[in-house]
């Protein structure tokens, strides 16, 4: 099954399960965006819009997912926010380069098949000395984590990865600098990461 079509069928189930556990590390992610100007703002696999409440207003936001379903639940939640909502392939992003001032990737590095692609695709279209906001489950270098990879080899082909190691994806794309990493949940399998482009 393709993940456009489970994240079809999932996006009227999708806020059950993730809304209530994601609000805080969300907010907090999210609290690390300028509260002035007027930036150009990517939210790089959008999904049901779970971020758009918690963006400051003031900016210019572009939501990407990948299926008409996550952008249809999306729109309801945009308010008074100045967003455009594009259906597109994160890991091949229809934008130009160095564009965005900010890109958001929450909970989409694990779940696209190849998140070396996407993390790519994100630090092209975004501005040298512009920031990436990470929010995801990621294992640690060496980790064994043999039940989630043993779990990974289902999910992986329904609704997300549990084998990706976030310092892997990041080796793969120069140019972009570690500046904060924090754990959030599940005792640090959940990380809070920022990313400026060099």
């Amino acid at each position: 099954m393709s993940l456009r079509h489970t994240y079809t069928l999932i996006a009227p189930l999708y806020d059950i399960f993730i809304a209530a556990a994601s609000k805080n590390v969300r907010a907090t992610s999210l609290r690390q965006l300028p509260q002035q100007g007027s930036l150009n703002i990517l939210i790089n696999g959008i999904g049901t819009g779970l971020d758009l409440p918690h963006l400051p207003p003031c900016h210019r936001y572009t939501g990407l997912d990948l299926t008409a379903a996550m952008l249809k639940r999306a729109k309801p939640r945009s308010g008074g926010l100045h967003l455009d909502l594009v259906q597109g392939n994160s890991m091949s992003l229809p934008f130009v380069g160095e564009y965005f001032d900010y890109a958001v990737l929450h909970l989409i590095l694990a779940v696209v098949p190849d998140p070396l692609a996407c993390l790519r695709e994100t630090a092209r279209v975004v501005k040298p000395g512009g920031s990436i906001l990470i929010l995801d489950k990621f294992l640690k270098p060496g980790e064994t984590a043999w039940i989630r990879r043993t779990l990974n080899l289902l999910a992986q082909h329904t609704v997300t990865r549990l084998d990706v190691v976030f310092e892997e994806v990041l080796a793969g794309v120069p140019g972009l600098k570690l500046e904060a990493d924090m754990p959030v949940l599940a005792g640090g399998w959940f990380r809070s990461i920022r990313l400026v482009k060099d």
